[in-house]
């Protein structure tokens, strides 16, 4: 299984591409961020972050995208903005004919660290733990992306199992 994790953010929206093998093991295809600049007018940051997802999508052809709930704002406004963000991101996937999976923070931190409440240090080190990578991605927003993908692969895997079980 492969999936495309997304931070959605409105200065920088991150991404990362996660490979489940055969063996379980997680292989990062790829991984980054999309900076946009803040001079630019909001429907133009929205179409470069639907475009830029589009070229990705295409580029590494995932089997679900996984993005994080909205949790937190500073304000009203940047909880508008941020939404708009994910509903391109979904509408990438969507365009694409991909499910969203969305995870809160907590079921994210759980599913890679282990502690709902683990700090963003303890996230980025065990994403470059368990994708084996020699150092943590860059930037932040991209580690996140990736811990977004690994907890989908974790969820989805465990929810396989659960199912054979029944079976």
């Amino acid at each position: 299984m492969r999936v495309l994790g997304i931070d959605c953010g409105t200065e920088y929206t991150g991404f990362g591409v996660v490979d489940l093998a055969c063996d379980d093991q997680l292989i990062c295809l790829t991984c980054g961020a999309i900076k946009l600049s803040r001079r630019d007018p909001l429907p133009r940051r929205l179409s470069t972050i639907f475009v830029r997802l589009g070229e990705i999508i295409l580029e590494h052809h995932p089997d679900n995208v996984a993005i994080e709930d909205v949790f937190y704002a500073l304000n009203v406004k940047s909880a508008f903005k941020l939404g708009q963000v994910r509903g391109v991101a979904m509408l990438a996937a969507a365009t694409a004919g991909l499910e969203v999976a969305e995870y809160s923070p907590l079921t994210i931190k759980l599913a890679v660290v282990g502690y709902g409440k683990a700090q963003k240090v303890q996230v980025q080190h065990m994403v470059m733990r368990l994708l084996n990578l020699e150092e943590i991605p860059q930037p932040a927003d991209a580690a996140d992306a990736l811990a977004i993908a690994i907890c989908h692969l974790h969820t989805s895997a465990t929810l396989m199992r659960q199912r054979a079980v029944v079976r």
